[in-house]
């Protein structure tokens, strides 16, 4: 008592007050209990009501300041989100557009809000009514007077508007009645920064509108014009930031100042008396860095209030160097009074007030671009993300918009995504950043501004709404567009809404487009839309003579106006409306109509323009679509034959329809085959890889040559005349064949002529007839004619100049093209014979009948081709005697399908066995058949044939017969590819006449048409540099090739060395060699094959020298001068990705090839090695193996070039074996294998899982047996210096290992000689069966189920025999101290050893000679207390595991003591959903249950084998007497077990002898299921309960309950989905539906199944929305599994759902949950909510404590406790929580703090008087 009276004094000398109600007024400080307090007096006389209650709305305003310093802001800090905004809230903006009634406000964190001129300020908005109520008043200013793009300002939230589509509009307001709500005109101050707006203009100033009754605040002009520097003066409704410069009268007068010095300088102090509600966004602090995250910074400032500044607020030069406890000026962003929000920035355009903010980045407006290739740099979890455009500029994308709107978040995965493409959504001018989104759906849409749309565009979109005026369509989310009413359809409809509905997809023409005031005007005439015809988007496009579709907007007596697109109009006068007179227009015409009109006259400057209805009917009388079918020249088609016609086919192109011709000329590049194709293709065939030539009004020009579509492909075409130059080459085709010359036509309608003297470089007498009309020709262009726009062309070979295998090419289409012929005809016609034809090949050989004979050859039959002519020509039998009936072996050499004609030959060097031929080789040719185009050749002795072409040219003619190829006739030829796919396997040759014909006889005066002599002295100009060679422009003009090694002599490794030579400097180079023009392969001049294309140079002073003797060095001789090991510089030449090898050159001559792991040291360049070696560049390499037959280099740069043991080297997994270990390619060609002991130095489980196929690995090479190396991965072997201490060392002989050791091994196999565990790579231990576990195993099966390969197992040496080398082992836990390898959920017996076996041995001696029912009684009680305690410990533990201590073991013979089995603790995975006394645990598996079968028939067998053993001794008279006592003993215990109702039964008669005295014990029946469980038995538990279910009354509910609980917890864990909805339904039906489904809730979590939980919790917070537990439960499950955020949103519905009088409650226990389960300081924040409206709710001040104490800082405490006895409440409540004041003081606090709550309990005690001491 007396401590109590010392703790809390009942009052003392002070005096009692005069009232019994004392006004304080306190000083503004955070301490409520310091000693100095100004005491207001008593009501003084004459003292109004008014002023009393001034002065207690001020007491009251300070004590809600001091309760709201304690505001914090969240540990994770995050930009404001939309969902944070609420109406009143105070953010700074910054103008982003303004229009005559509304401005477009960028707000933080790239939120926009909206601000509506009826928002600007009192004063304003009587200005504009009195401005429509009157005619003659006063100038008004409209919004863009007053603001101005990239001006910063205070605004408020006005409202917060929901559109149909869910977003939110912001509405704003710059009414300073709202920005300045929160302040009075007592709580003025001079030196405070305010807003407001210019409400009237004085003579000498403005009264200003500061948001306070009483208060006028007047701003002298003077200052005005001092700040702005310009004579104009401030407009009424102006924004204005200004100071509070003087107050007058408290605060009812006050002057301002707009002076930018004094506003940079103004910084908000706490003398100015700022609190958290109001606080004013703008404002500039003084603030100190409390705390820096990944997100952003937490701010002090004010010296109570703390605030967050995002990671967009930071200033970016100096994000690395904030650190806590910087002093920082700061610029206030935003303020949310209820959340106790305060958003801060620290970006210098915001902190220096007066600047001007940028509206538009430096790099231009850039909104709606889709830029990809990003870099995702920083990922924000509550925000967002920051991403690096390729332009280095970053850009932000927001938490909603990384993914779909309703696709599942996955940041980790886009964090891990190496690039993103990404729109540009908007610039946010206060973030000064771009926001993006990685949204697909957005991305892909063609539109997303009004930017993106042009005038006559096609556009799908939906319908919105219908209007009286006309329908808004929706393109996208953003854009939306009109079709005026007389738009909606081609006639004008009386009932729109019959035609369309909202959602409906329609497609419109854009009329016109208006970006700045995001108008868009569309049309849905069919008409329009469909038209086909040009547009005239502009004047410009209306050239005259032009036919396009319009409107009629106007008619007129004088004719019609008819508009376009954009606005673009012109007249049809009345003369122009019809070729018949019309005297009245609106008679024949309506506004709306759809016509067609010719333009007459244009004037695009004055924009007027005159058309014709009449002139575009006359000229173009059947209106075809097809001159404007959009396709462009060069297109590739697809067309449906119509019709054939004797020049070509009608075609109509697809999908639209379109009809032209395509003649038969056009059909192939070979004359021959043209009309084949037109033979075999049928009306109804499609023909693609059309492309078109040419497009005119009147038709298409269509052609299928290959050749002139490479052309147009590869863009070696003359769109106009204008492109033709002298010297272009082009290719065309023969139009017409005169007398004097042939036309040449090209692409794009193009004409040129060749005369007669160009066509050949033969002489022509007769130009009709060199070549065939349609004949494909390579043309050079050599005269132009500018006037008349004409040109000549040359045909001559010699002049022309054709793509390297340009002929082969062709040979290989036109094969194709008879291929296609054949299949077509074959597939047509059901005829076999077709089909057995199209199936034959050139070179195959056939079985043959002679037929007939006759002069001209020899005709045969085919049992297989019945109805085939077949036939061999005289040639082709030369020198074989046949007769009619004789069989022949006979080789095709042509089929023909059409007329079924099939030529062979039995010539006996056709019909030899072919012999293989090699790519570049030689071969002497004979013509064997002519077919048109096609010739088949044999070549020389092999057997071989093939098909070439007759023409080796596109211009090659053929004057005279004697030219042209003949059978018998012979060729050269060379080998191109010995087997080409496209020609069947035959080999792809080039030929030429072995005579060949003189040629190039014009270019033999030219010295580069000679080449160059090997070692001849050079100048040139440097034309190119490569990083592998220097193109060197010769004198002569041919172009020389410096390799990169025969640039310098003195090379710098790492260096370019081309990188030494200038473009344009001169060189003098000598020749060394040459290049092939096709293959680019260097060839000394000596080689025979050399042609004179490409010199090879060398720049080398030592090479210039001509004194020294030069001579050429081959490939060979080079390669051979390389010895292995030797160091060669070489030059990067190409990265092969596909091999992971590199190419380098040493040489001109000389390639090498580099492996990937003689590239690379370290594993982590692998992934691009290509970018170690830059091309070019020199790097020194050893040689690893060199071979001249055939030529082949191989290199090291890695320094070493063979493998050596005790080095290092790099190798790549290529096979991961259990038994083996690791095998690794390692370089040089060599492979290796890593054992299991040598991955790490310390043993992890699962060794091999780290491991895959194709891993690089650094690897230790131990040595080398049989070719194979054994290597090591431990960091000891490979980094010895830098390596951890080894915890499993190697072991690297049998000496090492002593008896007794402690070592760590991985089992090899498990057999029934033991368990084999490798110690290393060559030595092997055993441990015995006896020796593995402390359990009595029969079979080794048991063990190797519970031991797998590679298990990683603690041994124990028992002992070596050196000389076998063989190491016994232990995995006993005595010996390891680990525990056995066995779990005791097995329920093995334990294998008795010692003592306790002599033991056991001698006990079932004595048990022999009992009685039959005293041995029952004997067994069921045994002799020992260790059996005792074992089987007690079965019976009670159910299959959960129990430890057994040692200590039971060293017990003496006593009666056994009753002591609970200690259960295994269940695993949080899956706690126990169910416990019963039985010990059951409802969440075991099946697999850990033992059948009790097992467990009896373990005992009998036992009992058996100790019994036999025993039989041959006798007991003494003293041991049966014993023996005697003990089984009466055992009889009396028995008695009391069965009497005894707390005893568990032990078997099914039990449980049924108890259910019949107490049939509704829901405890015995969940016994009994338990029982049934434990022997796996799942049916009978089911079959138990449903017993259960009928037999307890209905009036036990809890007990029903109870077992439908246990009923849903046996089918979730053994049953089915199914099985458990089924039980679900039915315990609904007979129980109270809350509690079950409750119960199928928890059931759910514990197991682990969250979707399910959460889908039930679902249906319950709808079934159950006024239960409070309900909501309580959800929330629990919800943050317990960490969604915060959800369970925010859950208690929002709760509040909803709940009656009124329960939020308090609910929000208190959500905000407990969140202290439990979740974020401990949003609970916190969730407390001061509701106990700043609810301060007398006690019990939560209570709880509020506990959760403090329990989980905040002293300090947090102290201030909780200081608020709480300052509450307006009971003063005996308010005693008791002084009394835990004092507790928490002097269990945590010091001796001071303890006096300090002593101190304030006095202080209490003489405030209250003599109601605190009573």
């Amino acid at each position: 008592m007396t401590s109590m009276e010392e703790d809390f004094p009942r009052g003392g000398t002070a005096k009692k007050p005069a009232e019994s109600k004392v006004v304080v007024q306190r000083t503004e400080v955070d301490n409520l209990f310091q000693a100095k307090e100004q005491t207001e007096p008593k009501k003084r006389k004459g003292a109004t009501k008014d002023d009393i209650k001034k002065f207690k709305k001020q007491k009251t305003g300070k004590e809600k300041e001091d309760s709201l310093t304690l505001n914090a802001v969240a540990k994770c800090v995050e930009i404001l989100h939309m969902k944070s905004l609420k109406e009143g809230m105070l953010m700074l903006g910054c103008v982003k557009e303004v229009t005559d009634f509304e401005v477009t406000v960028g707000l933080p964190c790239g939120m926009q809000g909206f601000l509506s001129i009826k928002n600007i300020s009192d004063s304003y908005t009587k200005l504009l009514s009195e401005q429509l109520d009157a005619d003659d008043t006063e100038e008004i200013y409209s919004l863009p007077h007053l603001f101005y793009p990239g001006m910063v300002f205070r605004c408020v939230v006005a409202k917060l508007d929901t559109a149909k589509g869910g977003s939110v509009s912001i509405q704003l307001s710059v009414n300073p009645k709202l920005v300045n709500k929160a302040l009075t005109s007592g709580s003025l101050k001079a030196g405070m920064v305010l807003s407001g707006c210019v409400e009237s203009v004085e003579d000498h100033g403005y009264i200003v509108d500061i948001g306070m009754s009483g208060t006028k605040a007047f701003l002298p002009k003077k200052a005005v014009k001092d700040k702005h520097k310009n004579p104009e003066e401030l407009k009424v409704g102006q924004y204005v930031t200004s100071q509070l410069e003087e107050v007058k009268n408290d605060g009812r007068v006050v002057r301002l100042s707009v002076s930018p010095p004094a506003l940079a300088q103004a910084c908000a102090e706490t003398q100015h008396g700022w609190n958290l509600t109001n606080l004013l966004p703008g404002l500039l602090v003084k603030a100190s860095i409390k705390k820096v995250t990944k997100h952003g910074l937490i701010l002090d400032f004010l010296s109570s209030f703390s605030g967050q500044v995002d990671f967009l607020h930071m200033e970016p030069e100096q994000v690395s160097s904030y650190t806590e406890g910087d002093e920082v000026r700061a610029c206030l962003l935003y303020v949310e009074p209820s959340a106790r929000l305060v958003g801060l920035s620290l970006r210098s355009n915001l902190v220096q007030p007066g600047t001007r903010l940028d509206t538009t980045p430096t790099g231009g407006d850039r909104i709606g671009e889709v830029v990809s290739s990003c870099k995702m740099t920083t990922m924000h979890h509550m925000s967002g993300a920051v991403l690096e455009l390729p332009d280095k500029t970053l850009v932000f994308v927001h938490r909603r918009h990384l993914k779909e709107s309703h696709a599942p978040p996955n940041e980790n995965r886009l964090l891990a995504m190496p690039e993103h493409t990404c729109r540009i959504l908007d610039f946010s001018p206060m973030d000064q950043i771009h926001f993006v989104t990685l949204r697909e759906s957005i991305i892909e849409k063609p539109f997303y501004r009004y930017h993106d749309l042009q005038a006559g565009q096609v556009v799908e979109g939906k319908v919105s709404v219908l209007l009286d005026h006309g329908m808004v369509v929706h393109l996208s989310d953003h854009i939306k567009g009109l079709v005026p009413r007389t738009h909606l359809s081609d006639i004008l409809l009386k009932n729109p809404e019959k035609k369309y509905a909202e959602g409906m997809k329609v497609k419109c023409r854009v009329l016109s487009v208006d970006v700045e005031r995001k108008r868009l005007s569309l049309t849905r005439k069919k008409a329009l839309v469909e038209s086909t015809l040009p547009l005239f988007l502009s004047y410009t496009d209306a050239r005259v003579g032009r036919v396009s579709h319009g409107f009629i907007v106007c008619i007129k007596g004088f004719g019609c106006i008819v508009r376009f697109y954009n606005s673009v109009k012109g007249l049809v006068p009345v003369n122009e409306l019809s070729s018949e007179p019309i005297i009245s227009p609106e008679e024949i015409f309506y506004v709306g109509q759809v016509v067609k009109a010719k333009v007459l006259q244009c004037d695009p400057e004055k924009e007027k323009m005159v058309l014709s209805f009449k002139a575009a009917m006359e000229g173009d009388p059947e209106t075809p679509a097809k001159p404007e079918f959009d396709c462009e020249v060069g297109k590739t088609l697809e067309a449906k034959v119509l019709s054939k016609s004797i020049n070509g086919l009608e075609v109509a192109i697809l999908p639209d329809e379109v009809r032209t011709v395509l003649p038969t000329m056009h059909l192939s590049d070979h004359m021959s085959n043209c009309p084949l194709l037109w033979e075999t293709l049928q009306e109804g065939d499609t023909i693609s890889n059309l492309v078109c030539l040419n497009k005119n009004k009147q038709n298409i020009t269509l052609t299928k040559k290959p050749t002139v579509k490479w052309s147009l492909e590869e863009g070696v075409v003359a769109k106009d005349f204008s492109d033709i130059t002298v010297g272009m080459q082009l290719i065309g085709w023969i139009k017409n064949i005169m007398s004097y010359g042939v036309f040449v036509e090209f692409p794009y309608g193009l004409v040129g002529l060749a005369p007669k003297s160009a066509m050949s470089d033969k002489f022509i007498s007769d130009a009709t007839t060199a070549f065939q009309l349609g004949q494909t020709v390579t043309a050079k262009v050599t005269n132009l004619d500018e006037e008349k726009r004409r040109f000549l062309v040359t045909l001559k070979v010699s002049e022309v100049m054709t793509p390297e295998g340009e002929a082969q090419t062709r040979l290989i289409r036109g094969l194709q093209e008879k291929r296609a012929v054949t299949e077509m005809l074959a597939t047509r016609d059901d005829s076999d014979l077709r089909q057995q034809l199209a199936a034959l090949s050139v070179g195959q050989k056939l079985k043959l009948t002679v037929d007939n004979l006759k002069d001209s050859g020899a005709a045969f039959k085919s049992d297989v081709l019945a109805g085939a002519t077949i036939l061999a020509s005289k040639h082709h039998v030369m020198g074989a005697t046949l007769t009619p009936g004789q069989k022949v072996g006979a080789v095709i050499l042509h089929v023909d399908i059409l007329s079924s004609h099939v030529h062979v030959s039995i010539l006996s060097k056709l019909m030899a066995k072919k012999k293989s031929l090699t790519e570049g080789s030689k071969h002497t040719a004979m013509v064997q058949h002519i077919d048109r185009d096609f010739a088949v050749v044999s070549l020389d002795n092999t057997a071989q044939l093939t098909v070439i072409q007759t023409t080796s040219h596109l211009n090659a003619t053929f004057l005279f017969e004697s030219e042209k190829l003949k059978p018998g006739m012979h060729l050269t030829v060379n080998v191109i590819e010995p087997s080409c796919p496209e020609l069947q396997g035959l080999p792809l040759v080039s030929w030429e006449r072995t005579a060949p014909r003189r040629q190039h006889t014009l270019s033999e005066s030219q010295p580069s048409a000679k080449g160059h002599c090997f070692g001849e002295i050079l100048k040139g100009k440097v034309r190119a540099v490569k990083p592998a060679c220097v193109l060197v422009t010769l004198e002569d003009g041919s172009t020389g090739s410096v390799h990169v090694s025969e640039v310098t002599e003195k090379v710098f490794l790492g260096t370019l060395p081309t990188s030494l030579v200038k473009v344009g400097s001169v060189v003098t180079a000598r020749v060394i060699g040459g290049r092939e023009a096709a293959s680019h392969r260097f060839l000394p001049f000596s080689h025979p094959k050399f042609t004179y294309t490409i010199p090879e140079l060398t720049l080398l002073p030592s090479k210039l020298d001509t004194s020294v003797e030069f001579k050429p060095v081959t490939a060979k001789e080079k390669l051979s001068s390389y010895q292995v090991g030797e160091e060669v510089t070489c030059f990067v030449s190409k990265y092969h990705p596909e091999r992971k090898s590199l190419e380098v050159t040493t040489d001109p001559c000389i390639t090498g090839t580099v492996e990937l792991l003689a590239m690379i040291t370290d594993p982590k360049d692998a992934s691009h090695p290509e970018k170690l070696y830059r091309m070019g560049k020199a790097v020194s390499a050893r040689v690893v193996e060199v071979n001249s037959k055939p030529q082949r280099l191989v290199l090291s740069l890695t320094g070493v070039h063979t493998l050596e043991k005790g080095s290092v080297t790099l190798g790549m997994v290529t096979n991961v074996q259990p038994h083996v270990g690791l095998l690794v390619k390692l370089p040089f060609g060599a492979t290796g294998t890593v054992a299991i002991m040598d991955l790490a130095d310390a043993y992890r489980p699962n060794p091999l899982e780290a491991y895959s196929k194709d891993q690089l690995v650094r690897c230790f090479l131990l040595g080398n047996e049989n070719g194979k190396w054994q290597l090591s991965l431990r960091p000891s072997r490979l980094n010895p210096a830098q390596a951890k201490p080894v915890k499993d060392p190697e072991v690297l002989s049998i000496e090492e290992l002593k008896a007794g050791q402690i070592i760590r091994g991985y089992v090899k196999s498990v057999g029934e000689q033991g368990v084999f565990i490798r110690l290393s790579r060559g030595i092997t231990g055993r441990a015995q069966l006896q020796q593995s576990t402390k359990y009595f195993v029969t079979k080794h099966n048991v063990l190797s189920q519970h031991l797998p390969l590679n298990t990683l197992l603690t041994v124990k040496i028992l002992s070596i025999d050196k000389e076998e080398e063989l190491v016994d082992l232990s995995l006993l836990p005595a010996d390891t101290g680990k525990p056995d390898v066995l779990p005791e959920s097995l329920g093995l017996p334990l294998r008795l050893i010692g003592e306790e076996k002599k033991k056991h041995d001698t006990k079932k001696k004595r048990e022999r000679t009992l009685s039959g029912i005293q041995q029952e009684q004997a067994d069921q009680v045994p002799p020992k207390k260790k059996k005792t305690k074992k089987a007690k410990t079965e019976d009670s533990d159910s299959g959960v595991e129990v430890y057994f201590r040692e200590e039971e073991d060293k017990e003496d013979d006593e009666e056994p003591k009753p002591e609970p089995a200690k259960q295994v603790k269940p695993s949080p995975a899956g706690p126990s959903r169910l416990q019963v006394s039985a010990g059951f645990s409802w969440d075991m598996g099946l697999n850990s249950l033992k059948p009790a079968s097992a467990a009896q028939e373990a005992d009998s067998s036992d009992g058996e084998d100790q019994e036999e053993n025993g039989k041959s001794q006798k007991k003494s008279r003293h041991e049966l007497e014993l023996e005697k006592k003990a089984a009466e003993k055992a009889l009396v215990q028995r008695e009391a077990e069965l009497m005894d109702p707390n005893l568990r039964p032990q078997d099914t008669a039990a449980f049924e002898r108890l259910l019949l005295a107490s049939p509704s014990s829901s405890l015995l029946w969940l016994q009994y299921m338990a029982h049934h469980l434990q022997a796996t038995q799942i049916e009978q538990a089911r079959t138990v309960a449903e017993r259960a279910l009928k037999t307890i009354s209905f009036r036990e509910e809890q007990e029903k309950l109870n077992v439908w609980v246990a009923l849903l917890n046996l089918e979730n864990m053994y049953g089915t989905e199914e099985s458990l909805k089924k039980v679900f339904e039915r315990a609904l039906q007979f129980c109270e539906p809350m509690p079950v489904y409750q119960q199928l809730a928890d059931i759910y979590a514990k197991s682990n199944k969250t979707k399910e939980a959460e889908n039930l919790y679902k249906t319950m917070v709808k079934r159950f929305r006024q239960n409070k537990a309900v909501w309580l439960s959800y929330g629990t499950f919800l943050l317990q599994q960490g969604q915060s955020d959800a369970a925010s949103a859950l208690l929002q519905r709760a509040l909803k759902s709940l009656p009124s009088k329960e939020s308090v409650d609910v929000i208190g226990k959500f905000a407990q949950l969140e202290f439990r389960y979740g974020d401990a300081e949003k609970g916190r924040s969730m407390f001061d909510k509701v106990l700043t409206s609810y301060p007398k709710r006690t019990d939560l001040w209570s709880v509020f404590i506990d959760l403090m104490v329990k989980h905040g800082s002293q300090k947090e405490i102290r201030s909780l406790f200081d608020r709480v006895i300052h509450l307006s409440v009971a003063v005996k409540k308010i005693k008791f929580f002084f009394k835990r004041y004092l507790e928490y003081e002097k269990k945590h606090g010091t001796p001071e703090s303890i006096q300090a709550v002593k101190d304030k309990a006095l202080e209490f005690v003489e405030a209250k008087g003599t109601e605190a001491a009573c």
